[in-house]
């Protein structure tokens, strides 16, 4: 197990100065081991569920529930369901399943995309809380609870109607907040994040419902709760660590049985993103908005190689088949790695053709435009950038601030705050701002590319006031720099500064 987290390590290292996801090195080191006939390791299999479970949990204490009732998820997660007998036809032409029930249970499992390669690479572009991101992971959590109603009713795998009890896990809410308040310290913040996940992967266990799903709607149980973002970045590094096993493991299970198979199945994968496309630009959104969605949902579920597994056991999927899931599972995940991190330049590419397929008229994530009337402009309205408003408010500056995220505009709007949507790596966002009269922008996002995009986008623009950015590390400061940007900000190494100079101004007072 040791041997195989350093090279993981050192294909992780190889793929980020590549300028690609290091986790497309743990999924190639896992394709490596199994063609030298690793066998496995139990270790590597505990590693790599605790490290789903966890990333689900944080994933639901960051998601707001009414948005899966809106319109536009579960109409477009309806819409997806179309596809069903598309695979349900090709699973059985190819010769696959033969048995009806598992027929549409395996169909089922194709029509979900994962949540788990969703949410990771959204996160770590920052796009998670962005429409596109909050979009795309309620339309894969609706389809995961189609997908748990449809196996229950079924009666897939011993799966009775107590497993509908998973999603009355958020009810528990009240006990959940009395637990926080008594973690006092980071030490049993993180602790208690643990606890839960793991107490909803058992209650799910113990109701026969698919145990990430327990993990999940036991997050969703502390969704937005204040204070509870901390306990999700106490779960960060300890999650990350542990989901590189997945990846791993996700690896391992590409192989050449059903390969002929495999490559039909993945050739259908290009279908999914259409039937999203489809429904949410004639719901009126815009074009971009809804190729971002399709593209993060692009992929085949881990949830289809458990099926599989559990089919082959039961005699009704051969090898071949079983061979051919994971081919088609793997490889999506390898394609929608790339088409996620590269979803804003594809749509750029293709932005033409994309857009006559939209409706006239107001666009719900319409982009502001014209003059903004206002001295400073700050992008990103996360702890940084709130920070930023807030000086800059009170020295009597007249401030806009700007974010992707809806329900941070909604919040510092009910603050009296001047804060609208825009997304930063939209050019159509800095095609429309007229930014006459502004004096200077401050980038308090997360994402480097979405900083260096924007700081290039005002200078194409004709920009000549100050830009001030944020830099994680040393790193970023040279490409900031040669985007444009003024100033740039260390918020980990200055703040320290701040604070040593605020105690040595004490003690010479």
């Amino acid at each position: 197990m040791p041997g195989v987290l350093l090279l993981a390590f050192l294909s992780g290292v190889v793929l980020v100065r590549l300028g690609l996801p290091a986790f497309l090195g743990y999924l190639g080191i896992g394709l490596g081991l199994r063609l030298l006939g690793f066998p496995g390791d139990p270790l590597l299999e505990f590693f790599k569920d605790l490290g789903v479970y966890l990333l689900l949990f944080t994933v639901g204490l960051g998601l707001r529930l009414e948005r899966l009732a809106r319109r536009e998820v579960w109409a477009t997660g309806m819409f997806q369901l179309l596809l069903l007998p598309v695979f349900v036809g090709a699973l059985y032409l190819l010769g696959l399943v033969r048995n009806p029930l598992a027929l549409l249970v395996l169909a089922v499992a194709f029509i979900n995309p994962s949540t788990v390669l969703l949410a990771r690479v959204l996160q770590g572009k920052g796009e998670l809380s962005a429409l596109h991101g909050q979009l795309a992971l309620g339309i894969s959590v609706f389809l995961d609870v189609v997908s748990l109603a449809l196996l229950i009713l079924v009666g897939f795998q011993g799966v009775g109607p107590l497993g509908f009890l998973v999603l009355a896990f958020p009810l528990l809410r009240p006990l959940l907040a009395r637990l926080f308040h008594l973690a006092s310290n980071a030490e049993l913040k993180l602790l208690l994040g643990v606890g839960l996940a793991l107490l909803g992967v058992e209650l799910a266990r113990f109701l026969q419902a698919p145990e990430a799903l327990g993990a999940l709607f036991m997050g969703l149980g502390l969704s937005r709760y204040p204070g509870v973002g901390e306990v999700a970045e106490r779960l960060w590094a300890l999650r990350e660590t542990f989901l590189v096993a997945f990846f791993i493991w996700a690896g391992m299970a590409v192989g050449p049985d059903g390969v002929l198979a495999g490559l039909v199945l993945l050739l259908l994968l290009g279908l999914k993103p259409v039937f999203l496309f489809l429904p949410l630009v004639r719901q009126g959104f815009r074009a971009r908005t809804a190729f971002l969605v399709g593209a993060g949902l692009g992929t085949y579920s881990e949830f289809g190689l458990v099926v599989a597994g559990v089919l082959y056991g039961l005699g009704q999927l051969t090898p071949q088949g079983v061979g051919a899931v994971a081919l088609a599972v793997g490889g999506s995940f390898l394609l929608g790695a790339l088409v996620i991190q590269k979803a804003h330049v594809l749509h750029e590419r293709w932005k033409l053709s994309l857009e006559r397929w939209e409706r006239p008229g107001l666009h719900p994530d319409e982009e502001p435009q014209g003059a903004l009337g206002v001295r400073w402009l700050v992008v990103g309205m996360g702890r940084t950038g709130a920070a930023a408003y807030r000086f800059l408010a009170g020295r009597g500056e007249r401030v806009l601030g700007l974010d992707s995220d809806p329900a941070k505009v909604e919040y510092h709007s009910s603050k009296g705050r001047r804060v609208l949507y825009g997304d930063a790596e939209d050019p159509a966002l800095w095609e429309g701002l007229d930014l006459n009269g502004v004096k200077g922008v401050v980038l308090a996002l997360p994402d480097l590319e979405a900083r260096l995009r924007a700081a290039r986008a005002l200078r194409a623009k004709g920009f000549r006031g100050v830009v001030g950015a944020v830099s994680y590390s040393p790193g970023e400061d040279a490409p900031l720099k040669e985007a444009g940007v003024d100033v740039v900000f260390h918020p980990l190494l200055e703040a320290g500064e701040r604070l040593a100079e605020r105690v040595w101004e004490k003690s010479e007072a």
